[in-house]
C-alpha cells in the first residue's frame, strides 16, 4: 500500500512539474486517474451492467430524445470546429507544417487552450451514443470498434490538454469536430424515422470520410519526424499511432460492412407436400368422417369442421 501511495505521489509531482500550468487547476486536469476511472466505468456500464439491466426489459423508445441529443451534438461540434479554427487554423497564425505550442497567456492563445479543454469534455458527452444503444437493446451496435473508440478518446485527449494544449496537435480536433458535424447530422436524420431513409444513402461515404480523417491526421503528425519543429516528438508518435490504430479499426468495419459480398443462402422453394386431413362434414343431417388430400407448405394441417349452412 505504501508503495502505491508513493507511486501516486511521484506521479502528481511529475504532473505538476511538466504539466501546463494554465490547465493544471482546471476540472479533471490535476490527475489522469479521474478520467481513467470514468473511462473504465463506461466500458463496464455498456458491456456488462447495461446489458444485464436490459435483459428482461423491453427496448426504450427514445426517438425524441435521440433527435434532441444528436441536434445538440451537431451544435456543440460546430462550435468546437469554429473555436479551434478561429483561435488558430483559420487565422494564419498556425502553420500546417509545424506549429509549436504557445505557452503564453495571449487572449488568442488562451482561446485555443479553452477550446482544447472543451474538446476533451466533448469526448465524455459522446458516451451517450453507446448508452442509448444499450437502452434500445441495439447490442450489435456496441461493437469492439465502437467501445474502444469512445473509451480511449477521453484518456488520449487528456494528455494533450495536460501537457501540450494548443499547437500542432489541435489539427486532430479540427478534423474530428468537422467529421462529427456530418456524423451527428446523419444520426439525427436517422432518428427521425423510416421516412428519412431515402435521404441517408451516404452512410457508406460517412465511414470513408472518417478514414480520410485519420489519414490526414497521420500525414500531418508524422511529417514532424522528417523536419525540425519545436514540438514534442512523444506527442507526434502519440497522435500519429492513434490515427493509425483507428484507421485500421474503421477500415476493418468498412470491409465487413461494404466490401465483402454478402452471401445469402438460397432457400429452395418449399415443395408441396400431400397430406391427408380428416374432414368432418354434415351430410343429410348426419355427421360423416372423411379424408381429403390437400397440399401444404410443410405446415401442420388442421382438422376443420364444415357446418351446415342455413341452420
Amino acid at each position: 500500500m505504501a508503495l502505491i501511495l508513493e507511486y501516486l505521489n511521484d506521479m502528481h509531482v511529475f504532473m505538476d512539474k511538466y504539466g501546463d500550468p494554465r490547465t493544471n487547476p482546471w476540472f479533471l486536469m490535476s490527475s489522469p486517474l479521474p478520467t481513467l476511472i470514468i473511462c473504465l466505468s463506461y466500458v463496464y456500464l455498456v458491456k456488462v451492467l447495461g446489458p444485464q439491466f436490459m435483459e428482461n426489459r423491453k427496448p426504450y423508445e427514445l426517438k425524441n430524445l435521440l433527435i434532441l441529443y444528436n441536434f445538440l451534438q451537431v451544435i456543440f461540434s460546430a462550435w468546437l470546429f469554429y473555436e479551434i479554427g478561429a483561435a488558430g487554423w483559420f487565422t494564419g497564425r498556425y502553420n500546417f507544417q509545424c506549429q509549436p505550442v504557445d505557452h503564453s497567456k495571449h487572449p488568442q492563445t488562451m482561446r485555443m487552450v479553452h477550446a482544447c479543454w472543451w474538446y476533451y469534455f466533448s469526448k465524455f458527452t459522446e458516451f451517450f451514443d453507446t448508452i442509448f444503444f444499450v437502452l434500445r437493446k441495439k447490442f450489435d451496435h456496441v461493437s469492439t470498434l465502437h467501445v474502444i473508440h469512445h473509451g480511449v478518446m477521453p484518456m488520449s485527449v487528456w494528455f494533450g490538454v495536460k501537457f501540450t494544449p494548443g499547437g500542432h496537435s489541435t489539427f486532430f480536433g479540427l478534423l474530428n469536430t468537422f467529421v462529427h458535424i456530418v456524423m451527428y447530422t446523419y444520426y439525427m436524420l436517422a432518428a427521425m424515422g423510416p421516412h428519412m431513409r431515402k435521404y441517408l444513402w451516404w452512410k457508406k461515404y460517412l465511414t470513408t470520410l472518417q478514414m480520410v480523417q485519420f489519414v490526414g491526421i497521420m500525414v500531418h503528425a508524422f511529417q514532424l519526424l522528417f523536419i525540425e519543429c519545436d514540438y514534442p516528438r512523444a506527442f507526434v508518435w502519440w497522435i500519429g499511432m492513434h490515427a493509425v490504430m483507428f484507421f485500421f479499426l474503421f477500415k476493418d468495419f468498412y470491409d465487413q460492412s461494404y466490401s465483402k459480398p454478402k452471401v445469402r443462402a438460397k432457400s429452395p422453394q418449399p415443395e408441396l407436400e400431400t397430406t391427408e386431413i380428416k374432414e368432418l362434414t354434415y351430410q343429410n343431417g348426419s355427421l360423416k368422417n372423411g379424408f381429403n388430400k390437400i397440399h401444404t407448405n410443410g405446415t401442420m394441417p388442421r382438422a376443420r369442421t364444415v357446418l351446415p349452412a342455413g341452420n
